[in-house]
């Protein structure tokens, strides 16, 4: 798995760089301590891991998020706690405070292993079939549909939207878990965000940096960063 570091601080840089170490997953490529070198090494590296700092001197962690294109896993490494509802809500992995126990950075990476590697935890056996009927609850509503009635799911934190017909609900499960299930020869993952029924795409056209504007049969524009878009194309050319 490729990781960035984002800090500043060349001794904290040190610290962090010294407690990964021992993790052989972890394949440290590159690191940043400003947002502008930051942004052109993640275009250039396209890592799999982002450990990441939030005050920097030209701008902050989410600045450097919000400029780009598709996000990997987040890991925020930050002296301060008042951020941490905004590093949730842009789904971030988790959220270590400095100095960092290595207790709790070994959970934060045994998350981002299991994140990026969904399909290798489940065998093709275990795939829903697009006829099998699944049973969604949300909150007084019910309902039992076919799988292949979805449209797509979207990440909503620890839990999953789910959009079909005229309706959406809430799955309590999250997007990762939601995606062991799925056969990925129908329901493709675009991004961090959002998985796709590819019988529901309406058109496809080129976009930023290689990648691609999914339109989907409800009109819904999905944007599909270049490594997912390159498998995309793979899979839906003769």
């Amino acid at each position: 798995m490729k990781a960035i570091i984002i800090e500043d601080s060349r001794l904290a840089r040190n610290e962090l760089r010294e407690l990964l170490k021992p993790y052989k997953d972890i394949n440290l490529v590159a690191e940043a301590q400003d947002c502008e070198q930051a942004i052109t090494l993640i275009s250039k590296e396209q890592p799999d891991l982002i450990f990441l700092d939030i005050n920097l001197p030209d701008g902050s962690g989410f600045d450097i998020l919000d400029k780009l294109d598709s996000i990997p896993n987040i890991i925020f490494t930050t002296a301060y706690d008042e951020y941490a509802i905004q590093a949730f809500e842009v789904n971030a992995l988790d959220y270590l405070l400095k100095p960092i126990h290595p207790e709790k950075l070994e959970r934060a990476i045994n998350k981002a292993v299991s994140d990026t590697l969904p399909a290798a935890s489940s065998s093709q056996e275990t795939y829903l079939n697009t006829n099998n009927k699944i049973f969604i609850k949300d909150g007084e509503r019910c309902w039992l549909i076919e799988l292949g009635r979805i449209r797509y799911f979207e990440n909503c934190g620890n839990h999953a939207q789910v959009f079909f017909d005229n309706d959406k609900a809430f799955i309590y499960k999250s997007l990762v878990k939601v995606e062991q299930r799925l056969n990925p020869e129908t329901f493709f993952r675009v991004n961090r965000q959002q998985i796709i029924n590819l019988n529901f795409i309406k058109d496809i056209q080129p976009w930023i940096s290689n990648g691609l504007l999914v339109t989907m049969t409800d009109g819904k524009e999905v944007e599909v960063a270049r490594r997912p878009a390159t498998r995309l194309r793979d899979m839906l050319s003769f």
